[in-house]
């Protein structure tokens, strides 16, 4: 039986994304087990996508070539018997490994002078006519559904549950709230945390029995902990900012009621758990990144100056943030939840 290879992407969104081409290369390969070549910091994700049998985690840098530990991945993996490589990102590092395995069909986009590396190539589409991330994954199995369905990820119970027991045991709660502040890209994808902060303050007024819970990396700790004082009610909002691995961030997601983010692989993560969520979107576009799911409410205003894709606001006003206001978010909340 031969076994097939996906290199993954880096970013947690897009391997959320990636979740429709796994499961349906699966079907397509049944008797075959989906291995996954990804970062500590996306295997989390792999691990909760059914179809993937077993996770290859590799701390492979950003910019750095590291010839000798891809080199030896390469060694290790020519003993799995793979079939086929799926290479998702765009790199020509990411095709070398697969390549140096001498795996026989390496699949994935033209990307940085890729000739080579994959013979089977599919052209990459202009920036002007960019499908969903999901579309462009998918496209490399060969389905070319207009259909496609939406990422789904299933969260390990127990974790779920241990999760759930620790937040009604730290402060107990009938609803769950989830903030998530951060993004990875940069501010103009951020919405103020004044604003998180008022929406907090408003969600527990409505909600006097609520918990509000802040999700994100270490480096938004200080960020969380900002909201957490200015919303007026600290005693019922938790900072778990940079105290959590992304697998219980996923479990705290996965138990909430709702959830309230940015553009950022947590609201990708939200979509995928099938939770109500607001997304708020600034500089990107959601016409490209959208969380992809029936409980999503998105808010974007589109102004003349969005998307711009920056990662700070070059005209110094971020209003495509600043004028979405906390009672905007609260009405759609209200109305995602019903």
């Amino acid at each position: 039986m031969a076994n097939i290879l996906i290199i993954a992407p880096n970013w947690i969104g897009d391997a959320v994304m990636a979740e429709p081409l796994i499961t349906e290369v699966k079907k397509q390969h049944p008797d075959s087990e989906i291995h996954v070549l990804a970062t500590p910091w996306v295997a989390s994700v792999m691990r909760a996508i059914p179809a993937v049998s077993q996770i290859i985690s590799a701390d492979l840098k950003h910019g750095l070539l590291q010839w000798a530990e891809r080199k030896k991945l390469a060694a290790d993996l020519k003993k799995s018997n793979y079939s086929h490589a799926y290479i998702l990102p765009n790199s020509l590092k990411s095709a070398l490994i697969p390549w140096m395995a001498n795996i026989p069909v390496r699949v994935g986009y033209k990307g940085e002078m890729r000739w080579g590396l994959i013979n089977r190539l599919l052209k990459n589409p202009s920036k002007s006519h960019r499908p969903p991330m999901s579309s462009h994954y998918l496209a490399l199995s060969g389905n070319k559904s207009a259909e496609v369905p939406h990422p789904h990820l299933a969260v390990n119970t127990d974790l779920s549950d241990s999760i759930k027991n620790k937040l009604q045991t730290t402060c107990p709660h009938q609803q769950l709230f989830v903030l998530c502040p951060g993004a990875e890209y940069g501010p103009a994808k951020q919405w103020p945390a004044e604003h998180f902060a008022k929406l907090a303050e408003l969600i527990v007024t409505q909600h006097p029995d609520s918990l509000i819970l802040i999700l994100g990396s270490k480096k938004e700790a200080a960020l969380g902990e900002q909201i957490k004082q200015l919303s007026q009610h600290p005693h019922q909002a938790l900072n778990w900012c940079g105290e959590t691995s992304l697998d219980e961030a996923m479990a705290s997601i996965s138990v909430a009621d709702a959830v309230v983010s940015n553009d950022s692989g947590l609201m990708h993560i939200a979509a995928a758990l099938g939770r109500p969520q607001v997304a708020i979107f600034g500089s990107s576009d959601p016409r490209h990144t959208p969380p992809l799911s029936s409980k999503a409410t998105i808010h974007w205003l589109h102004l003349e100056c969005s998307p711009c894709f920056k990662r700070n606001c070059p005209l110094g006003h971020t209003k495509c943030l600043m004028d979405i206001s906390p009672k905007d978010i609260l009405n759609s909340l209200s109305t995602t939840t019903q």
